[in-house]
């Protein structure tokens, strides 16, 4: 009579296909962690990205438009910077004319900055018209110090030589891990800018 011999079969027992389950559970449950952590913080920093970019790009035109501040080729009446506590007024005689156009809104011999805490922006107006365009949004404060050639403070349109500006943006969502300012990060711009055109 023949035996009959019973192949030995391959294969994973109950216990090790739950032992696999779970390490690969484990390693899921990493990678899922580091995934959301790594989204996170990407998020916040391209708000923080987005918030300096901001500040610094509004920062950045009303430099370039102080420099010109008190422009007058050919001589004239052109006061450059005007004290006003609640705007930032600019006069440049850009086309020579010995007087500041501001009869339409296009011209840029007279450009107003304004803070619009209702809206958190800061807006740009050009010449006299009513056409106010937004220059920068998320800012919590636009603030500006006149200043006389020895540093301290101006308070008539004649002394100024020197503008502070001071910008401080927010981010434009609340970051739940940020516990201060109800969440919202911001960042503080400063500047002394000085117009050349100003000595004169």
């Amino acid at each position: 009579m023949h035996v009959r011999k019973l192949k030995k079969t391959e294969g994973f027992t109950l216990i090790e296909l739950m032992v696999a389950i779970a390490i690969g559970m484990v390693v899921l449950a990493g990678v899922t962690t580091t995934f959301i952590t790594q989204t996170k913080f990407y998020s916040a920093q391209e708000q923080i990205n987005e918030m300096d970019q901001n500040a610094r790009g509004a920062l950045d035109v009303i430099t370039r438009e102080l420099k010109m501040a008190g422009y007058k080729p050919n001589g004239g009446t052109v006061t450059g910077v005007t004290y006003d506590t609640t705007q930032l007024m600019i006069e440049a005689d850009v086309d020579g004319s010995g007087v500041i156009d501001n009869t339409n809104d296009s011209t840029i011999e007279r450009i107003i900055y304004a803070n619009n805490s209702a809206n958190k922006q800061i807006t740009r107006k050009m010449g006299s018209g009513g056409t106010v365009l937004v220059l920068a949004d998320n800012i919590t404060a636009f603030n500006f110090t006149y200043l006389k050639a020895d540093g301290t403070n101006a308070t008539i349109s004649a002394d100024i030589r020197q503008v502070k500006v001071d910008i401080t943006a927010r981010a434009a969502k609340p970051d739940p891990n940020y516990s201060d300012n109800y969440g919202y990060r911001t960042y503080t711009m400063t500047a002394t800018i000085t117009p050349p055109n100003l000595a004169l």
